[in-house]
C-alpha cells in the first residue's frame, strides 16, 4: 500500500501543479500553449482536466475505481500531448526537454494505476 501513496502523491502533485500553472496562466504556461498552437482559453482548460485528474488520483486511494478512472483520463491527455509534440516534428532538444517530461508522467501515472489495482485486485 505504500507505493500507492507514494504514486499517488507524485502524480497528483505533479497534475496538480502543471494545472493550477495553466489555469492561472502563468507566463511560462502562455509561452507553452503558443508553442504548441493553443490559446490561453484552450490551456485553462487542459488545466482543469490535469486537477480534475490530480484529485481524482488522490481520491483513489479511497475509491479505487476513481482512481483508476483518473489515471485513464490522464492518460489520454498525456497522449494528446504526445500526438502536439510529433506534428510539431519537433528538434531533438525539444524532444528531451518538452516530450520526455509527458513520458516520464505516463511511465508515472501507468505505474500509479497498475500498482492500484494491484493492490486491490
Amino acid at each position: 500500500m505504500t507505493a500507492v501513496i507514494v504514486l499517488a502523491v507524485l502524480v497528483a502533485g505533479v497534475f496538480g501543479m502543471l494545472g493550477l500553472a495553466k489555469v492561472l496562466a502563468v507566463p511560462r504556461m502562455r509561452v507553452l500553449a503558443s508553442k504548441a498552437g493553443f490559446s490561453t482559453a484552450a490551456y485553462r482548460r487542459i488545466g482543469v482536466l490535469e486537477l480534475a485528474g490530480a484529485a481524482g488520483v488522490a481520491l483513489g486511494l479511497v475509491v479505487p475505481l476513481l482512481g483508476v478512472l483518473a489515471a485513464a483520463g490522464l492518460l489520454c491527455l498525456l497522449a494528446g500531448a504526445l500526438t502536439v509534440h510529433l506534428r510539431r516534428r519537433e528538434a531533438m532538444s525539444a524532444v528531451m526537454s518538452e516530450v520526455m517530461p509527458a513520458v516520464v508522467c505516463a511511465v508515472l501515472v501507468g505505474s500509479y494505476a497498475a500498482v492500484l489495482v494491484g493492490a486491490t485486485g
